[in-house]
Formats: structure tokens, sequence, C-alpha cells
């Protein structure tokens, strides 16, 4: 919960904040939609992310000794297939450091992390079912009436 003057975090049982001093009214601390999810979209983020870390860590493995495991006959297959591995590891990689990251970084309010967020729900749309699912709860939490201007006042109290 904030204050409503400053936007510094607040204990429920605080009666003044502890930045600016201002008496806080209790009816006004009720935690918003956004404050209620923004930890739980954090974690599924960062949960995703971690699960997108094992195919990329492994395809990657396998791009460098998959010459040896299958020896092709057909050249462009041995030398293209390594090359096709690495790359869709190297995606892979990418995107799911990228879910850990957007998912700490809502954790800890910082304020790169909605827009991102944003962006990475959007494109999450496309990869069914997980990220579908996951692209609407984002974009649900992140995208709600004043969720910008809420965002804002939490980076900034963090």
């Amino acid at each position: 919960m904030f204050c409503n003057q400053c936007g510094a975090e607040v204990q429920g049982d605080f009666n003044v904040c502890p930045r600016c001093g201002k008496p806080v009214q209790t009816t006004m601390l009720v935690p918003s939609r956004l404050q209620g999810q923004l930890r739980i979209l954090g974690i599924l983020w960062m949960v995703v992310g971690g699960i997108t870390l094992f195919p990329a860590v492994i395809l990657m493995f396998f791009s460098s000794v998959v010459h040896i495991v299958l020896p092709f006959q057909d050249e462009i297959a041995r030398d293209l297939g390594p090359v096709l591995m690495m790359v869709v590891g190297g995606s892979l990689l990418l995107v799911g450091a990228g879910g850990v990251l957007v998912g700490w970084g809502l954790m800890q309010h910082q304020p790169w992390a909605r827009v991102a967020a944003i962006v990475l729900g959007a494109l999450a749309l496309f990869h069914p079912p997980l990220g579908t699912i996951l692209g609407i709860y984002t974009l649900w939490v992140l995208l709600s009436n004043n969720a910008g201007s809420e965002y804002d006042r939490m980076a900034r109290a963090a």
C-alpha cells in the first residue's frame, strides 16, 4: 500500500507516512488490482522464462555435437544443421532471459519493466497455449485503468 501524498510504500498499521509525515487514511490504503497482481505476474514471467532456458541450453549444446551423433552424408545438412540449432537455441535463450529479467523488474518495480512486459506480453500472445495465457494476463494487469500512473508511482517509491 502506498501513501496518497508522496507515493511511498506504507505498512497497513501506520497512521503517518514514514517519508513525508502526512497522516495516512486507512480507507485509502486498499490495494489496487495492479498491486495485488504485480508480484504474481513477475513470478509467472520468471517461471516461463526459466522454463524457456532449458530447451535453449539443450539446443545450443547439441548444435556443437550433432555432427558427431548424426553423421550426415549431405554436406549442406552437415553444415546447416548445427547453425540452425544454434540460432534457434540462441533465440530461445534471449526470450527466456528476457522473461526472467522482466519478471524480476516487475517484482522490483523497475521503471522499464512495465513497458518491456507489455511488449513481451503482446509477443507471447502468438505462442499458445501458455504464452497466450500469460500474454492475456500481462495485458490485463498492466493495461488496466490508471495502471501506468500507478506503476510510475510505485517505481518512484521503490
